[in-house]
């Protein structure tokens, strides 16, 4: 499977598609079970042409297992740890001003989420694109420049009349790229915008997520857009 969006937009890496299996393909990137892993760097793997596989046993990261749909978090330490600490954790990420405030968060927001989603399969799989053959992605991930992340935005926008069809949800790297567009399908998610995440992903890329049914739609009417005209093709020049 290519894509027309990519040649368009002038990708230089690929984008990866998020697939349910219940099995491992061989030689895949694995985090170590017990062993914390960033979700993020995998995918960062993913784009460059790597295969990842996570599953309940090597998704250790809190964030992770909740953000790739495994596991909701669980209440009583994580709501200290994202907001200015207490509870027993011995350091803290000020996400969020209070563990009231944070714990509100991941009830009503990311465990709702998950909540929501149908049963998963064993492995949770980051693949590039290209290497996918007859499986049928949840989520398709671009890694993209402020000048591709422009065109994706417009795209997005291109054959509804509506104008909010891509969301920019605080969370983490992981439930922005991954649990966010694969709960609320009819949009798309800029993501990586989490500080955590950052340092696993070039400084100059931001992630642009989408259901692999949106995915299509865009790719149906790509080369009809204004991608094909002339004020993107004197951005594109400089990609």
């Amino acid at each position: 499977m290519t894509g027309k969006i990519s040649e368009l937009i002038k990708l230089t890496n690929q984008p990866v598609a998020v697939i349910q299996s219940e099995t491992c393909p061989a030689g895949a990137l694995q985090f170590t079970a017990g062993r914390w892993g960033c979700a993020i760097a995998m995918l960062a793997a993913a784009a460059n042409g790597k295969i990842a596989a996570f599953s309940s046993e090597t998704a250790t990261c809190l964030g992770g297992r909740a953000g790739l749909g495994f596991a909701k978090y669980p209440l009583g330490r994580i709501e200290y740890f994202l907001s200015c600490g207490g509870g027993g954790v011995d350091r803290c990420e000020r996400y969020k001003k209070s563990p009231d405030v944070a714990r509100d968060f991941i009830r009503d927001v990311s465990n709702a989420l998950i909540e929501k989603l149908p049963p998963r399969k064993t492995f949770l799989l980051f693949k590039p694109l290209s290497a996918v053959a007859d499986e049928v992605p949840d989520v398709i991930i671009f890694l993209v420049n402020a000048d591709q992340l422009s065109g994706l935005v417009t795209l997005a926008n291109y054959n509804s009349a509506r104008h909010d069809g891509v969301k920019i949800l605080f969370g983490a790297g992981c439930a922005q790229t991954v649990l966010y567009p694969m709960s609320e399908r009819e949009f798309c998610f800029v993501g990586l915008t989490d500080p955590s995440a950052r340092k696993f992903i070039g400084k100059d890329l931001l992630a642009f997520s989408m259901s692999h049914e949106k995915f299509l739609e865009l790719e149906s009417v790509a080369h009809e857009s204004f991608l094909t005209a002339d004020a993107w093709q004197k951005i594109s020049r400089r990609i």
